[in-house]
């Protein structure tokens, strides 16, 4: 008897999934619990395997190609040769949208909620993408110089001397160019710019291509955050100079850690202080969750998009050990091989951007947490020191807070106590 499989759905917050590669093809029999098909979904590829056995005899959803879950991708029967001309398949047989759902940490629990965002009246606008244009001419000819009027006597003389002709305004005859104008005999500067190419493509040419889960998954999530959460911004710049010291120091010793394992370390212990900050918000039930435990996500950027892997209990680890944990874990994010616990859920976000030298920004906050913390990079800069200016070293720290839990003495006092402990690292160590 034929049967339909459909798309699992593979973690709590996957709506589709890209089939990357099918390790079975039609005709081949299939054996409960063998390994089927590999899935790209919203966080990390999964491998999916057999739950029935039965003989694989059409495949509806190709490589590369996607489905939303519950969507038929394939059709198994029970014997070899049985028909299956006849079948429907059970399940979604297109592509369709699948619902909004409303999760708390992330469904952790697997609660959801049917809520949908149209229910606030804001639809999502579409921009359409303007087509080339056909009617256009490359204004500058750059073959111009070789049809330039030009005597054979300039012609001659701008060969020998490297100058561009298409620079000289010309006194002869409808602009032509004479050897008086190349200044020869009196002394002449000339300014030659590059011809270069002419344009192949028509302005505005572009190419496709098909958004990946993972980034659909981003775009949507924030979207939704930035939206329909209330975000409000409180700064800090910070000295740096004890931390860069104190780092040496670790590293003359044998010990290697990173800037951000101290910001990892010192937003622990400031969240341990300000409990209030590491909260969460249920929208479905418009709650403030307070965690009980401090689980800091790193954003880690990969190719495919950005994922945030999750250091747990991070007050009770010291520098060496959440500095070997991010490692471990940014690692496993770029290779795609996280499990679902080291990505789902955390109270609180750090995103760090200083290495490719950004001086600050703002980052979305990621729901359902309240806070995300943004970091810049170290920079030189005069400070005012014993009543002179100095060069010093500075930082710039931006938190961003949802202002429906936090409020702005709540963020200055937090980003305080950081500073406090950045800026005395030693502290940090025990």
């Amino acid at each position: 008897m034929p049967f339909t499989l459909t798309m699992p759905k593979l973690s709590p917050t996957m709506e589709e999934g890209t089939i990357v590669k099918w390790h079975k093809k039609e005709g081949d029999q299939v054996k409960n619990g063998e390994l089927l098909f590999e899935v790209a979904t919203d966080k990390a590829t999964v491998e999916h395997e057999a739950l029935d056995g039965g003989f694989l005899r059409k495949i509806l959803v190709p490589e590369g190609s996607e489905a939303s879950v519950n969507q038929a991708v394939a059709i198994f029967t029970e014997s070899k040769d049985e028909s299956i001309e006849e079948h429907q398949a059970e399940g979604m047989t297109q592509k369709e949208d699948a619902p909004y759902e409303a999760t708390s940490a992330e469904g952790e629990k697997g609660e959801t909620s049917t809520t949908k965002p149209a229910a606030t009246g804001i639809a999502q606008m579409h921009f359409p993408i303007e087509p080339p244009l056909e009617d256009y001419t490359f204004e500058f000819d750059t073959e111009m110089k070789d049809r330039l009027a030009a005597s054979p006597l300039a012609k001659k003389l701008a060969k020998e001397k490297g100058i561009d002709l298409t620079s000289i305004k010309g006194s002869g005859p409808d602009g032509r160019v004479m050897s008086r104008d190349l200044g020869m005999g009196q002394p002449a500067l000339f300014a030659n710019f590059s011809t270069g190419r002419k344009p192949l493509e028509k302005p505005g040419s572009y190419t496709e291509e098909p958004v990946t889960p993972m980034r659909k998954a981003i775009g949507s999530k924030l979207q939704a955050s930035k939206t329909f959460i209330p975000h409000f911004y409180v700064q800090q710049d910070i000295d740096v100079e004890a931390m860069i010291t104190l780092r040496n120091q670790l590293k003359e010793g044998g010990i290697k850690v990173t800037f951000n394992d101290f910001i990892m370390r010192a937003t622990a212990l400031a969240l341990r202080e300000h409990p209030n900050m590491n909260c969460g918000y249920d929208t479905a039930g418009s709650k403030i969750i307070y965690f009980k435990t401090i689980d800091i996500a790193v954003a880690v950027s990969i190719p495919e998009g950005l994922i945030t892997p999750i250091v747990r209990h991070v007050d009770y680890k010291n520098l060496g050990q959440i500095s070997t944990e991010v490692k471990q874990l940014a690692t496993l994010a770029k290779e795609r091989k996280l499990l679902k616990e080291q990505y789902q859920g955390g109270s609180f976000t750090i995103s760090n951007l200083g290495m490719f030298g950004i001086h600050d920004f703002q980052a979305i906050i990621n729901p359902p947490q309240v806070c995300i913390l943004s970091v810049g990079g170290m920079r030189d800069c005069p400070v005012v020191k014993d009543g002179k200016v100095v060069v010093g070293k500075r930082m710039m720290l931006s938190l961003s807070s949802d202002h429906r839990v936090v409020d702005g003495a709540d963020a200055a006092n937090f980003i305080v106590t950081l500073q406090k402990y950045l800026e005395n690292p030693p502290i940090l160590l025990i």
